[in-house]
């Protein structure tokens, strides 16, 4: 395939502009391995580049997309050859390197990780960023102790993709998971992903108080801002809350109650820059840990002509679970 199709991100006098493109080989930017993409999926993060919302993109003209899946064209790195099934998530592109709303892809062997036996392209495209960034979430929560013996789990953003595939994760693991929404309507979705308990965001959206009632021993959060201080003020002694999103906002009002008074450990979760190890390690626990089922229930297939289309709805909040976008 020396042309193929791209969506292009450019700079012009009226402000950026994104477009599909023919483009060629000599098009795409440096790397050891060639791959060309058969599937990519949509983030939070992609829904802000697309729609200006954030500034994701950083360098132009730039192809978004910050996760996709396909096999190696050619290499010339040491772990891949021709043929190898690879996932990309995050290491920069998307942002400054050319990402997945492309039919070919070239980038560096070592931010790519074969692809689990276990797993086809598209799995691994509705597990995608976020799906992933939900397991290193889960592994943080291991990490400081806190088991399904130690008490129930907070999800928020229960209905998204980090949040549904957290929700499934955290069920099979034999949590007793909390799933907080401000989608009503989605509470037949999430139990059947597992959870036990489902509460309305705007419990969690107020003003936090110092410290709280202890109800979660830890929880998941992507929301940042009010959401977060809450989740901290009501964690229980020695409990640990993971952050990995902003949909809420940026900020913290929060105080240092929680840590000095309960032990409560705040986890951050770079799902960019992790080290291979780590990410390999994040995507072996999600062949056994990760019900495909639930996972299939969670997740639409749709081309990736329609990414621009769905853009401001996962921006609204109005997305279910995980999307596939199969790149033809």
């Amino acid at each position: 395939m020396e042309r193929f199709n791209a969506l292009l991100a450019t700079k012009t006098d009226d402000g950026p502009r994104i477009a599909w493109s023919e483009l060629g080989r000599d098009d795409l930017m440096d790397g050891d391995v060639l791959v060309r993409v058969t599937h990519t999926t949509i983030n939070y993060k992609d829904g802000l580049a697309l729609t200006g919302k954030g500034p994701v993109i950083r360098k132009w003209p730039l192809i978004p997309g910050i996760d996709f899946a396909g096999d190696v064209v050619e290499s010339s790195h040491h772990e891949f050859k021709a043929g190898d099934g690879v996932i990309l998530n995050g290491w920069g592109v998307g942002e400054t390197h050319h990402g997945g709303y492309s039919q070919m892809a070239r980038v560096k062997g070592d931010w790519l990780v074969k692809r689990p036996q276990g797993f086809t392209a598209a799995q691994t495209m509705a597990i995608g960023t976020a799906g992933y960034t939900s397991m290193l979430s889960v592994l943080a929560l291991e990490d400081h102790g806190v088991t399904p013996q130690s008490g129930p789990i907070l999800v928020t953003g229960s209905a998204g993709g980090v949040g549904s595939v957290a929700v499934a994760l955290l069920a099979k693991l034999g949590y007793h998971v909390i799933a907080s929404t401000g989608r009503t309507e989605e509470k037949a979705f999430l139990e059947g992903l597992g959870a036990k308990e489902i509460i309305s965001r705007s419990e969690l959206s107020g003003t936090p108080p110092p410290l709280g009632k202890e109800r979660w021993a830890g929880a998941v959060d992507v929301a940042g801002s009010d959401t977060l201080a809450n989740v901290l003020s009501h964690t229980k002694l020695h409990g640990a809350v993971t952050t990995c999103g902003l949909a809420q906002g940026m900020d913290l009002n929060t105080t240092v109650m929680p840590f000095i008074l309960r032990g409560v450990t705040l986890a951050g979760i770079d799902s960019v820059m992790a080290e291979k190890e780590k990410r390999q390690r994040a995507w072996s626990r999600l062949v056994d840990d990760l019900d495909k089922e639930k996972l299939a229930a969670a997740t639409v297939t749709k081309p990736l002509s329609q990414v621009q289309e769905i853009a401001p709805e996962i921006l609204a909040g109005k997305v279910r679970g995980r999307v596939v976008l199969e790149v033809a």
